[in-house]
């Protein structure tokens, strides 16, 4: 044997030796979660404090894909994989850029177009929540008006089996969406739950149920001759002088009123 061929011998042994060695070697923990959720195999996952208190958030590739709340960690990561059939694997520490958007779009403040994981929702599913992110904060839509405005007017229990469905509640905002007669009306998280994300959003909720037992649906201004959804930005502008309220859409529109054009109470002609 050469000296060359010594010397290669050398190297291969000494490789061989290193390669042995990362037998013993163990990735950090925290490398999972992000390992897997950047090949598609999984989810990771993060609590966080809310109006209605601590909630998991789990998100991957292509963004918020549960919100849950749980007992405890391992409670959500059954409940998770029950729903999805994939694993959720927990963060130490969730992504900055991400908790801060998640706080802010809670608080009010955040403007940002946020991202959702619907793939395991059908179509008119997914079509029911993108209509809900079109709730503004502090207002509330009946079910009607979301089948309406997907174009599926008598698919008013439909909707509400939807939103029921939501993956992603307080983020997708299917607290904003009551019963048609203007009532509260269920949520995922409980009737109380839904009243508190609304008062802390600015809705007067007891206000809202007794005008609905009373049957004020609708408010319209003697000045504008435009009706409009109680919660509707144009609505709180009316002063009790020239409010007038109307229990249905068509009485409204048979004593000469306008359909706002914000809050759409009537379809588009």
């Amino acid at each position: 044997m050469n000296t060359s061929e010594r010397i290669s011998l050398g190297k291969t042994r000494d490789l061989a030796r290193e390669l042995r060695k990362l037998r013993r070697a163990k990735a950090p923990h925290s490398i999972l979660p992000v390992v897997m959720r950047r090949v598609g195999l999984g989810d990771c996952y993060f609590h966080l404090d809310s109006p209605i208190g601590p909630v998991f958030i789990a998100y991957n590739n292509t963004g918020i894909s549960a919100v849950m709340r749980a007992r405890n960690a391992n409670a959500f990561e059954r409940s998770f994989w029950r729903r999805y059939a994939r694993p959720a694997y927990p963060l130490t520490e969730p992504p900055e850029r991400l908790r801060r958007s998640l706080i802010a779009r809670l608080s009010g403040l955040g403007k940002k177009k946020m991202k959702f994981d619907l793939k395991s929702l059908s179509e008119f599913e997914r079509a029911v929540l993108l209509k809900a992110l079109e709730i503004p904060r502090g207002e509330v839509r009946p079910y009607s008006w979301i089948a309406r405005e997907i174009g599926r007017p008598k698919a008013v229990r439909a909707v509400g089996t939807a939103l029921g469905k939501n993956p992603i509640p307080l983020f997708i905002p299917c607290h904003r969406v009551v019963r048609s007669d203007g009532r509260i009306g269920d949520y995922a998280f409980g009737k109380k739950a839904k009243q508190a994300i609304l008062i802390a959003e600015g809705v007067d909720t007891q206000e809202l149920e007794s005008k609905a037992l009373a049957g004020e649906r609708f408010y319209g201004s003697d000045a504008t001759r435009i009706f409009c959804f109680p919660t509707c930005r144009q609505a709180k502008r009316i002063s009790n002088l020239h409010r007038v309220s109307f229990p249905t859409e068509k009485e409204a529109l048979e004593s000469g009123y306008r359909s706002c054009k914000i809050c759409r109470p009537v379809a588009a002609a």
